[in-house]
């Protein structure tokens, strides 16, 4: 699952890379901290409204803790609040925090998410009670008419068996948790800042243009994404997903799109383990044919994945066609259940914390997953 991205621009060091000149990209087959300070000469100035930092941003908001299932048990749930407040909490506790940019979320206006999705997507799912009544009426009723709700064991209501509902703070997280995400890039990708790290819920990259699935309402990377390319014109991006279910969602999104590079590295089992979707030869179509890459690892949990197997992913396939495609800008999807000690239904890999947060090549300076120019892609 989303549940963290990271958006690294070119020249800047931020969202993209330091590649040098651009090659031909050649069809592509998919296969299977700290921060030492430098005290000035001079006293610093204690006006905090200066220009931020050209450092790592951080955003996070607390509204995105209210998506919670209406059974009010947390525990019966994988995706819960508790997943983004330990990140949070834990970035406090070693003093990360305090040497990031701090980035005020917001949500994504109907119109950026409408750049994704359908608008009966956004209308069912973007809305609440509240804001509703800021909107017409008649189109409302005929969409709001359509809605269908699952009953949970917990006693909950869902969108399906999986992705929890509530009536009262599902929108607002989900739009906070999308534009949270663009806000992030376009502060990147404007060079404002070196790279950024979004610790945002609910996750996004299993929600395709009509249909949320998979805990995801929104496909936040996918929006930033569309956002970039509509309002900065951002020429090519990388999207690499290294969550250990596969991101059918965001590849659905670009998988005719030559200017958008998605790779994935995720369990696939012969289509056998969620979402189905993944295999190795979903390349692309049309124009895009070449620029979808899925490392789709199948024999299940014997052994189970490793530091050694995604390494070896990195170096052989992902960064080698990371480098030739030259991105101006790159989005990682970067959920953690690749990570040990996720039970074998959410994933089983054995990938170890070490190597999550700090892949091949990366220069990881401070917070976990956020990569300084010229060091990763």
């Amino acid at each position: 699952m989303e549940t963290l991205a990271v958006p690294m621009l070119r020249g800047t060091g931020g969202v993209g890379s330091g590649l040098g000149v651009h090659r031909p990209l050649s069809r592509t087959q998919s296969s299977p901290a700290s921060t030492s300070l430098t005290l000035p000469e001079k006293p610093l100035s204690l006006d905090t409204s200066s220009k931020p930092r050209f450092t790592t941003g951080l955003v996070y908001d607390s509204q995105m803790l209210k998506h919670q299932c209406t059974c009010g048990d947390n525990s019966s749930h994988p995706e819960h609040a508790g997943r983004i407040q330990s990140i949070w909490s834990r970035l406090q506790e070693r003093g990360l925090r305090g040497q990031c940019e701090s980035i005020r979320g917001r949500k994504a206006t109907l119109e950026e998410l409408q750049s994704v999705h359908t608008e009966r997507h956004v209308l069912l799912y973007g809305t609440n009670p509240l804001n509703r009544l800021k909107l017409d009426n008649r189109k409302l009723a005929g969409i709001l008419s359509q809605r269908m709700f699952v009953m949970l064991p917990c006693g909950g209501v869902g969108v399906d068996n999986d992705t929890t509902w509530n009536e009262s703070h599902t929108s607002t997280a989900s739009r906070m948790a999308a534009g949270s995400v663009v806000e992030l890039a376009f502060r990147v990708a404007k060079g404002e800042l070196k790279n950024g790290f979004a610790v945002v819920r609910p996750p996004g990259h299993h929600a395709d243009p009509s249909n949320p699935m998979g805990f995801c309402y929104f496909n936040s990377v996918a929006i930033a994404a569309k956002q970039l390319q509509h309002k900065l014109s951002v020429s090519k991006i990388l999207i690499v997903d290294w969550d250990v279910h596969h991101g059918n969602g965001t590849q659905e999104v670009f998988y005719s799109d030559p200017s958008v590079l998605y790779i994935s590295l995720h369990r696939y089992d012969d289509g056998n383990f969620f979402p189905g979707s993944g295999s190795p030869a979903e390349v692309g179509s049309g124009a895009g044919e070449g620029f979808n890459v899925n490392v789709a690892w199948t024999g299940g949990l014997d052994p189970p994945m490793g530091d050694a197997e995604y390494l070896a992913a990195f170096r052989s396939v992902v960064m080698p066609i990371a480098q030739e495609f030259s991105p101006d800008v790159v989005l990682v999807s970067a959920g953690f259940d690749a990570a040990e000690g996720n039970p074998a239904p959410l994933g089983g890999y054995k990938v170890s914390a070490k190597c999550k947060h700090s892949p091949p090549t990366a220069d990881c300076t401070v917070c976990p997953a956020a990569f300084t120019s010229r060091s990763r892609f």
